[in-house]
């Protein structure tokens, strides 16, 4: 199991070519990078739609993984719309749901979350599920209000008998392109009520809570306690900061990977590297 997992999405900020080129040195980056290739770290990438086929066939035998920005919960005569089985169809393997964008711009509620979340888990794909709180408060408040949405987003399916592996991207919307991340303080709460949550029957083992919302170098290892990753936005257009995020989540997957010296016989020389 992945100690951290990375990723971005690309949202529609880019055309074809950019996200091309994009997508194959975000590739050749985890094709190669030691903590990738340790199994330390799992990345992932978000393209748009009519991109995904392309970045697919990319990323096809590499470590990784292709997502979808959204998704509809059904196939048949529904025009214009995305079903999981087409997606998993092009390799997508990971389907965000309920951004604040969607719920902002095109008014999708917890019912559609959920029954989206249903429909991934009975493709056999993950939902990356986003929640957060409005408007900036106290950390209990926001943790009490992202539990609140987190269920009704997930306890339809689980109830129902579905099962699978859940990520959460916890995105105060307060956050989402301000200066700077919420307080440290304040993620690694939230963070930590919602990996409790995730920790129920249907759940996988490997479920995973992932800070989003203005994320950049620096935070992963000041919350590292509380989150399992980073949701990256605009700072990952430029593939040398995904790497620098890389970098420092390889770090703090060794040193808590490397034994301390003088226990259980080992020394500072027989610390393994990736």
């Amino acid at each position: 199991m992945p100690r951290f997992v990375i990723g971005a999405s690309l949202k529609a900020y880019f055309g074809r070519e950019r996200t091309m080129t994009w997508s194959r040195a975000i590739d050749d980056l985890c094709r190669t990078h030691p903590a990738v290739r340790a199994g330390a770290v799992e990345p992932f990438a978000i393209p748009g739609f009519l991109s995904i086929a392309e970045v697919s066939a990319l990323a096809a035998g590499g470590p990784l993984r292709i997502g979808a920005q959204n998704v509809f919960w059904d196939d048949g005569a529904y025009t214009g719309e995305v079903s999981p089985r087409q997606l998993a169809e092009f390799g997508v393997s990971l389907v965000e749901v309920g951004h604040a964008e969607r719920r902002r711009l095109f008014g999708e509620t917890d019912e559609d979350v959920a029954r989206k979340v249903d429909a991934i888990l009975a493709a056999g794909l993950t939902p990356l599920v986003c929640v957060g709180e409005e408007t900036e408060g106290a950390p209990a408040e926001a943790a009490q209000a992202v539990l609140r949405q987190l269920e009704a987003s997930i306890g339809p399916a689980l109830a129902a008998g579905r099962s699978g592996r859940v990520i959460v991207a916890y995105e105060p919307v307060w956050a989402i392109g301000a200066a700077e991340p919420a307080g440290d303080g304040h993620i690694r709460e939230v963070c930590r009520a919602l990996r409790e949550t995730l920790r129920r029957p249907g759940l996988a083992d490997d479920s995973a809570v992932l800070y989003g919302g203005s994320a950049g170098p620096g935070l992963i290892a000041r919350i590292a306690d509380a989150a399992d990753g980073l949701f990256l936005g605009r700072f990952a257009h430029d593939p040398a900061a995904f790497a620098r995020i890389l970098d420092e989540a390889g770090s703090l997957a060794q040193a808590r990977a490397d034994p301390v010296p003088g226990e259980h016989g080992g020394d500072a020389d027989e610390r393994s590297t990736w």
